[in-house]
């Protein structure tokens, strides 16, 4: 199985100089825990539920004057719409990242979340393999991750 065929395809998209909190109203709007910052076109970062609650919530910053591209992780990993599911969870757990934006010939065309992941593959052995194949070189979860792969795979 691809990518392409879990991925989302409309994805929701900011603008890295509006306010947290413009954001948050959105990711509440349309249910979903993350945003692609956008600047000329380009997606130029990703701004999460967790950025919310670390970097505003618990610094005690404003949500009504921080704007996005303060909060935001600038480093976007991306995958692929053609790889493997296997390979984009590698990929993933790895990185330390639960939501991958989906990027074909320099365009993003989705995204793919681990919770997507989970709940279309039903945590299908492939999956099993690859989680068990990173713990055998030292890979250890990062804890908001550990209690669902603990939970799947024994």
């Amino acid at each position: 199985m691809e990518v392409e065929d879990i991925m989302v395809n409309k994805v929701r998209t900011v603008d890295p100089n509006v306010t947290v909190n413009d954001a948050a109203k959105l990711m509440n709007k349309y249910e979903i825990g993350c945003l692609i910052a956008i600047k000329h076109g380009k997606a130029v970062g990703i701004i999460t539920e967790r950025d919310l609650l670390r970097k505003i919530v618990e610094q005690g910053m404003s949500p009504t004057k921080t704007k996005v591209h303060k909060i935001m992780s600038k480093r976007l990993i991306v995958g692929t719409p053609h790889m493997e599911i296997a390979d984009a969870v590698r990929l993933m757990l790895q990185r330390k990242i639960k939501k991958l934006p989906i990027v074909e010939d320099g365009k993003m065309i989705g995204l793919i979340t681990l919770t997507d992941i989970a709940r279309t593959t039903r945590i299908e052995p492939q999956m099993v393999g690859v989680i068990k194949e990173l713990r055998k070189t030292g890979w250890l979860p990062p804890k908001h991750m550990k209690k669902v792969l603990d939970f799947y795979v024994v």
